[in-house]
């Protein structure tokens, strides 16, 4: 059974996961569905019991975790600087969506709406991304710090998966606002760097990914 600090882990690799599928959504417009489905479910889990409950359980947090043990013993390559970076902007961004009541309330609501929708009407991911993307645009986008997205011309200019990265984004400040409510600081990444490695190499292990 994962301690609290492991559920912290668990809840910023879902922020890692949501930085690295952005960065290859945005390069290459390919994305593994197996990651993506269940890091936009997460949004619409208002009452978990767990924290590996708003992913459907750990195994789909494995591109993440991966990807975040990679972060935290600085193996990460050139490209996933830009990974970096987008989960660090995920962290801010998330504390300035945190402190307007206003538009956390009204998100809450919309995604309850499009809840309802997906599980009535959606037949594709790529149609329950849309309705999240018009949810970020309208609010998450007014503020004047944005994450700057970066990659192919090509693929950025590619409606559906301008429409993915944006419900991503959303999903990713999720995860944000759950690693701060189990404990989660930026100031802990510097301080509990090794700490956090040792635990997602262990749930990684768990899952037979490292």
């Amino acid at each position: 059974m994962p301690g609290k600090f492991d559920e912290q882990v668990m809840a910023l690799a879902g922020v890692a996961q949501v930085a690295r599928l952005v960065e290859q959504i945005s390069k290459t417009g390919d994305y593994p569905p197996e990651f993506l489905t269940p890091i936009i479910n997460s949004l619409f889990v208002f009452d978990p019991k767990s924290t590996a409950d708003v992913y459907g359980g750990v195994t789909h947090l494995k591109l993440g975790l991966q990807n975040l043990a990679n972060m935290l013993a600085s193996r990460e390559t050139a490209e996933g600087q830009d990974m970096v970076r987008y989960l660090f902007s995920i962290l801010h961004l998330e504390r300035k969506f945190a402190a307007d009541a206003g538009m956390t309330a009204v998100v809450r609501s919309r995604l309850e709406h499009t809840q309802f929708k997906s599980d009535y009407f959606a037949k594709h991911v790529h149609e329950v991304c849309h309705s999240l993307s018009g949810i970020y645009q309208d609010t998450l986008s007014t503020f004047k710090f944005r994450i700057k997205v970066t990659g192919s011309m090509q693929q950025l200019q590619n409606e559906t998966n301008a429409d993915v990265i944006r419900a991503l984004l959303l999903a990713g400040i999720r995860s944000a606002f759950l690693w701060r409510q189990l404990g989660g600081a930026r100031w802990k990444l510097a301080l509990q760097r090794k700490k956090m490695l040792h635990s997602a190499q262990n749930l990684s292990r768990e899952l037979g990914v490292v």
